[in-house]
């Protein structure tokens, strides 16, 4: 049989609609995430993925059943799911003696594991146990990371990239000021990686520009990173690849710089600036002495009338 053939048709108009919405597009959907609670999870860890599924909804899938899965041994069960929930991000949860509160983070590229970072929590402090006003849900976050391990070290830079993949949410033409109203906040020192969770409130401050507060809205996870399952550079490199559709055409003798200014070169032939004509002044005015000198010391003739 031909491969063509072996392809099954939808049959019915929801079928089709169903894998039309999953076809390759041009500028992809939001990406969804699966939180995945393991066979062995602790009442700590379900509620961070509780707590992680609240931060990141509409754009999640809590999983409540208990799946016996092990991601770093054997990762055809989270592949499996990835496909059946359209989620191209997970977050698995687990605990045992060897490794207790244990966070498995992680991201697929054409529904096969991409890199996993696995992070013990030491600390945690829920939602519910921060007694503050919480942003409504679907809130797009500010992220900001502080520690020059981010920038440093192969695996942080990595995690740093995994987690704005994470939580990133959905990509928005403008922004408004009263939009920006909750900041997650991420310190990496001493071998621990902080997460902190807070509201911002704009405050008057006698000018146009308000004054700006943090309060603390939780969740709150103190991390420790344990193990690690990179992509290779070939493969990672692959997963960023962007369709020639919309990578920008280039212009001859424009250029832009970091901060998006155009820069434009024009081209002109070459101009004598000894005919340029310049403003006229008196103070300017060339005396008789002086244009006698240009034309070679020769005064012309006057005619006789």
């Amino acid at each position: 049989m031909d491969a063509l053939d072996r392809v099954v048709k939808p049959k019915t108009k929801r079928a089709k609609r169903f894998l039309e919405k999953r076809e390759p597009k041009l500028k992809e959907n939001t990406k969804n995430a699966m939180l995945i609670k393991g066979g062995n999870a602790n009442l700590t860890v379900t509620e961070v993925l509780k707590d992680i599924y609240a931060v990141k909804k509409p754009f999640a899938v809590l999983y409540k059943k208990k799946n016996i899965t092990r991601p770093f041994e054997d990762q055809t069960s989270l592949e499996f799911f990835s496909k059946k929930s359209d989620c191209s991000l997970f977050l698995f949860g687990s605990h045992n003696k060897k490794r207790p509160n244990n966070l498995i983070i992680g991201r697929m590229f054409d529904y096969h594991v991409l890199d996993m970072i696995e992070l013990g929590v030491e600390k945690f402090v829920s939602l519910k146990d921060v007694k503050n006003s919480k942003c409504p849900e679907g809130t797009k976050p500010m992220l900001i990371f502080a520690g020059d391990v981010f920038d440093v070290n192969e695996e942080y830079r990595r995690l740093k990239s995994l987690l704005i993949d994470f939580f990133r949410g959905p990509s928005v033409p403008s922004i408004r000021l009263a939009g920006l109203e909750y900041v997650l906040h991420f310190t990496a020192v001493d071998g621990k990686i902080y997460m902190r969770s807070y509201k911002v409130l704009l405050k008057k401050s006698g000018c146009k520009i308000p004054r700006i507060e943090l309060e603390e809205m939780g969740p709150s996870l103190d991390l420790v990173m344990r193990r690690t399952h990179l992509a290779s550079d070939d493969l990672y490199k692959l997963s960023l690849k962007q369709p020639k559709a919309l990578k920008p055409k280039k212009k001859k003798n424009i250029s832009h710089d970091v901060f998006g200014t155009t820069y434009g070169r024009i081209h002109m032939q070459k101009q004598d600036l000894g005919k340029l004509q310049t403003r006229k002044m008196k103070g300017l005015k060339k005396r008789p002495a002086e244009k006698l000198a240009e034309d070679g010391g020769v005064s012309p003739k006057k005619s006789k009338s």
